[in-house]
């Protein structure tokens, strides 16, 4: 076996896939635990330092000088094919993911706060069992994106706030294959990893409409991710080395989409509070994916890829409860709708419309300190669909488990 640089074509297009299109899980929800605990629930109420990402206009409504908060989710997760046609199954061995967020607020003056957030709202890590039916599709997949938001809010009156801010994304993607040569030849494997940068912006409007009734509504932008100069590295048989150039690059542009997010919050008394939350997710900005190859050969042609995702939407409630001077429990759910269609279906996003269900806990050690602790459980609807392209289906079950933990500090 021997090795070489290249870009592959069907690869290539694998590869950038995920980095826009991991549909409902490509946003991974996971960027406070406090909020995980109320089904992600945030937007329409003052939920700390983390209103950084929920909704920047509730930044202002801080009263303290400055907060912090900090966490990390374990994501354990399981993908389960079944062929239609036969009793095979396949499931994924799915190594343990580590979302993280961390959020800096401060009150400059009575009515300006200035705060930096550092999350990981899209990822991905997903390995299929060796020799699976589907692994010329996808064998397994590392995705992490780290996004730094600088933020600013004002706090117009003690009623409303607004606020903005940036969305810097740093971003890496690795997926391997496998590549079916003939019978001659056997199967080939490819590894590809490659780096791109993003940016965007935030923006929220916060509004405390009665004492015991709030709203927000926040939008992020859509905005273009191009992926450059990726590496890929092939392991096939002499015999079909010449196949393929040698070093040729590529460009591509794709979208990361636009998400307008409107919540509600009433305190129906001292001790209870409930949230509700609607997102809209405008997936219909990504509707090809495009290559510009150079050199081009006859094995590695430019290409359009029709994509076709639909805009979507996800529903979320949540709850907290102050038990005891020391505790606050939580507890929520959401629906989230997935944007990929059946024909267009491939096993390196299985996506599909999921139910989440969570409960939290904080625990108030000291004064301004808190420990907080939340459980998720996500469980997808069960989906037969087809990448028709490659004449590939079956049905596809996604469940996954995670137990998140944070800290918060203020004074």
């Amino acid at each position: 076996m021997s090795k070489r640089r290249l870009f592959s074509l069907s690869v290539i297009g694998l590869a950038l896939l995920p980095l826009t299109t991991h549909a409902e899980g490509y946003q991974v929800n996971l960027q406070h635990t406090r909020n995980i605990g109320m089904g992600h629930t945030g937007t329409g109420f003052y939920s700390g330092a983390s209103s950084i990402h929920f909704n920047p206009g509730a930044l202002g409504m801080m009263s303290s000088k400055f907060e912090t908060t900090a966490g990390l989710s374990l994501t354990i997760s399981s993908n389960v094919y079944q062929s239609v046609e036969s009793d095979y199954r396949a499931k994924t061995e799915n190594p343990i993911g580590t979302p993280f967020y961390l959020y800096l607020g401060s009150k400059i003056t009575s009515n300006l706060a200035v705060g930096l957030g550092v999350n990981t709202p899209y990822g991905n890590t997903l390995k299929w069992e060796d020799n699976w039916a589907g692994r010329y599709l996808i064998q397994d997949i590392k995705l992490q994106s780290i996004t730094l938001l600088p933020s600013i809010s004002y706090k117009i009156n003690n009623r409303f706030s607004v606020g903005a801010g940036l969305l810097y994304g740093i971003n890496s993607v690795e997926l391997s294959k496998y590549l079916p040569l003939g019978s001659s030849a056997g199967d080939g494997k490819i590894t590809l990893s490659g780096k791109t940068n993003s940016l965007g912006f935030n923006m929220g409007i916060f509004a405390q409409l009665s004492e015991k009734l709030s709203a927000g509504i926040s939008y992020r932008t859509m905005h273009k991710v191009e992926l450059k100069n990726g590496d890929v590295t092939l392991n096939v048989p002499q015999s079909v080395e010449a196949l393929f150039p040698t070093d040729p690059k590529f460009s591509a542009a794709l979208p990361f989409p636009s998400n307008l997010n409107v919540g509600f919050a009433y305190r129906v008394t001292d001790k209870l509070l409930i949230a509700v939350d609607y997102h809209f997710v405008g997936w219909s900005a990504y509707d090809s994916l495009n290559f510009d190859f150079d050199p081009n050969t006859p094995a590695l042609q430019d290409s359009q890829n029709p994509r076709l995702y639909e805009n979507t939407s996800i529903f979320r409630v949540g709850a907290e409860y102050q038990a005891t001077k020391e505790i606050l429990a939580r507890a929520g759910f959401y629906y989230d709708q997935t944007p990929i269609q059946d024909e267009y279906y491939s096993p390196e996003t299985p996506g599909a419309n999921k139910l989440g269900f969570a409960g939290g806990v904080s625990l108030s050690l000291f004064e301004n300190f808190n420990l907080d602790f939340a459980l998720l459980h996500i469980y997808s609807l069960k989906r037969e669909s087809y990448y028709t392209p490659d004449n590939f289906g079956g049905q596809y079950h996604t469940t996954a488990l995670i137990p998140s933990f944070g800290i918060n500090y203020k004074f």
